[in-house]
């Protein structure tokens, strides 16, 4: 066998369990809060937790994209302009999230970053408020009350552009993302040569495992009366 077939046949390690994890809670936060806001009523108590869940999540996933695994560090995946049209043009090949996946991965974060942020203010005007409402002054908690539904629109666009951008790879382009995320790995044949498989052994879990504790336990400090 050469080495070019050997490449091809043989499975990349991407994705690290702890980045696999947190994409599948993050998306159990995400429908939990949505549906639980449209059954509304008490509710809304939930949406409340699951939102703190998400922004736990978000903080996580800020502090592992810095001292991640090699592919899930934003420095190694987020590209400019000039990469994004390479690959438009079909001159890049990408082990992790393509240039124009990170910009809307990056775009994604950010609108749960707004949401979850703005969710710790706003209130229904009737019973249920977040959590640091009473920081504020009821018109600034009725402006960012005003985000929070704005963006919720927004949210709801980017996510769904996400679907259809899964599909999209995974029917024409023939690359199972939503495996490789349950998995983590990805075929040889569809990263670039040399490319190196992501640390993901038992020290992994362990600096996973102590950022997250320490994350739950700040929240818990700070939002504890919320849970």
């Amino acid at each position: 066998m050469t080495s070019s077939t050997s490449h091809r046949t043989r499975a990349i390690r991407i994705w690290d369990l702890p980045l696999r994890l947190f994409h599948w809670l993050l998306t159990l936060c995400v429908v939990g809060a949505f549906v639980t806001a449209q059954l509304g009523g008490l509710w809304m108590d939930v949406h409340v937790r699951f939102g703190i869940a998400t922004l736990g999540l978000l903080i996580f996933r800020l502090i592992w994209g810095l001292i991640g695994p090699y592919h899930a560090r934003f420095g190694n995946f987020v590209r400019g302009p000039a990469a994004m049209l390479h690959y438009v043009r079909g001159r890049h090949l990408s082990a992790g999230h393509s240039p124009i996946g990170a910009a809307a991965t990056l775009l994604l974060l950010l609108s749960l970053l707004v949401q979850v942020s703005t969710g710790l203010f706003a209130n229904d005007g009737i019973l249920i408020e977040g959590p640091l409402a009473h920081w504020v002054s009821g018109a600034t908690s009725d402006t960012l009350t005003a985000v929070h539904h704005i963006n919720k629109i927004v949210l709801l666009v980017l996510v769904i552009l996400h679907l259809l951008a899964i599909a999209w790879y995974t029917l024409v382009r023939r690359q199972p993302l939503v495996r490789a995320m349950i998995t983590g790995n990805k075929p040889a044949g569809q990263v670039p040569e040399r490319t190196p498989p992501s640390d993901d052994d038992w020290r992994i879990a362990l600096r996973a495992a102590v950022i997250a504790g320490l994350v739950a336990a700040v929240l818990a400090g700070w939002l504890g009366s919320a849970l």
